[in-house]
């Protein structure tokens, strides 16, 4: 074969390697967002006088608009195309960023917080179904997705890392100011290097929008409102039930459109349903781990908040390095058996977690399970993920990456909160119970409402397992090269 011959394949290798490179330079950006935070929350709350409630909505306002709006960012994909939706995205992503870093009142934060929630959920759906239209379904594809996996699974964790060495070397407002020159970066390379899908005629099903934007925030809130107040509070018991109302709205409004901005043909698919909610269940699961370990790590081991940062950097680096591996082992043992080795460490990893007490020590007692989770997700993701995707029709995979993204956020939010309840449970029975000095009482009683949470999920984990045995169906086939 001549040089000349060679040069077209070449030029296209590159081409998809720089449309990756873009993507997910992107979605590391926003899935760090979601967590980067985190460590960051004492000095914002010293920085603006935030009390603890102004403070959590910090985190809550980001949560609502990007699981709200990203059933919308897929719809917009698919209908102006996805490369102007991508690149909208980031830049609303990107001026939010830049409001949150100059912000000098809790008001001006928290606007910012969910203007970037809107570009995020504007830009996350493009992301996912740039991939699949980009690379064909088989063993490249599956590559592809491994590499999307390890992004927001350990972007998730390297948020944390971020989080303490900027909010200890720098200032707080750098968590924001970091994301601008990457969001130029990729607004100036986008337009070249990205491929514009085409633009299907149609109309936005507004009804379906927001009833399922509206439904989705309101089933989160109440959720982080429990956590709060009380499953008793007025307020939450309100929020549940026009959480109910407006998700049914939204069924029968997708069940009766000629256009839904959700197609409810992608449920029909039990596979591809069951790993929509093992997703919803392990991601609760692992947010939550995130934010009682970042807590445990300072508050009762004692580290800085850099130290705190880097006692996570072995996980992520364990969960990474077997995400490149989990391809080659999908097509060998295939993706439900691996979905399941992968789980079972998970689960492991938690149980050790929730002996957990003020005699812990970061090796073995946090370490060790840090690694088994980071194995374990490491294997489960890329499989999970396929599982969502595989056989999802080209004008339906806008809709199919935006509910693995919803699955994500919605997921990490419930489980937080739900957790989170469970926390305050364990926290004031243990109160009660526990004697010593004050010090140490405060941390026995955060050591067992940390130990109970991670007992809780465990049980999240466990109950994916279950569902990926009864009813997740998927060949190996289906993700090896044809």
């Amino acid at each position: 074969m001549s040089r000349a011959d060679e040069q077209p394949g070449t030029r296209r290798g590159g081409r998809l390697g720089l449309t990756l490179a873009i993507v997910l330079c992107a979605q590391l950006m926003i899935i760090l967002d979601a967590t980067v935070v985190n460590i960051a929350l004492p000095g914002i709350s010293h920085g603006l006088h935030l009390s603890a409630a102004s403070l959590s909505w910090v985190l809550n306002a980001y949560s609502l608009t990007f699981g709200g709006l990203l059933l919308l960012g897929g719809r917009a994909g698919d209908i102006l195309g996805r490369r102007r939706v991508f690149l909208w995205g980031i830049a609303v992503f990107t001026l939010a960023s830049l409001g949150g870093g100059l912000a000098a009142t809790a008001p001006e934060l928290l606007a910012a917080r969910a203007l970037q929630g809107v570009g995020a959920a504007l830009a996350t759906p493009a992301t996912l179904a740039t991939i699949i239209a980009s690379v064909p379904e088989g063993r490249a594809r599956t590559r592809a997705i491994a590499l999307f996996t390890a992004v927001i699974t350990g972007g998730a964790s390297l948020g944390l890392v971020l989080g303490g060495m900027i909010t200890q070397w720098a200032s707080w407002r750098w968590v924001f100011f970091v994301n601008i020159p990457v969001g130029i970066a990729v607004l100036l390379a986008g337009p070249r290097f990205l491929p514009e899908s085409p633009r299907r005629p149609g109309r936005f099903d507004i009804p379906g929008a927001v009833s399922s934007t509206a439904g989705v925030a309101a089933l989160v809130y109440a959720f982080f409102r429990a956590a709060s107040d009380g499953w008793g509070d007025r307020l939450t018991l309100v929020a549940f039930g026009a959480a109910i109302i407006l998700l049914t709205v939204f069924v029968l409004t997708e069940a009766t459109t000629s256009q839904p901005v959700t197609p409810l043909r992608l449920f029909t698919d039990r596979t591809r349903a069951a790993s929509y909610v093992a997703r919803v269940l392990v991601v609760g699961a692992m947010f939550g781990t995130f934010f009682f370990l970042s807590q445990f790590i300072q508050d009762v081991l004692g580290f800085s908040p850099v130290q705190a940062g880097l006692a996570f950097l072995p996980m992520t680096v364990m969960l990474f390095v077997v995400s490149r591996l989990a391809p080659r082992l999908m097509i060998r043992f295939g993706p439900k058996q691996l979905m399941l080795a992968g789980l079972a460490p998970a689960v492991g990893g938690l149980a050790w977690l929730g002996q957990i007490t003020p005699a812990t020590t970061y090796w073995p007692g946090v370490l060790g399970p840090m690694l088994m989770m980071g194995f374990g997700m490491g294997l489960a993701f890329v499989p999970l993920t396929t599982a969502s995707l595989a056989g999802v029709a080209p004008e339906d995979s806008g809709a199919a990456s935006a509910m693995v993204n919803v699955a994500q956020q919605v997921g990490g939010a419930l489980g937080l909160a739900a957790l989170v309840s469970v926390y305050g449970r364990a926290s004031h029975e243990a109160a009660h119970h526990v004697s010593g000095s004050t010090g140490s009482l405060a941390q026995q009683v955060l050591s067992h409402g940390v130990a109970a949470s991670f007992a809780t999920a465990a049980i999240f984990d466990t109950i994916a397992i279950f569902v990926i045995l009864i009813a997740v169906r998927l060949r190996t086939a289906a993700v090896s090269n044809r």
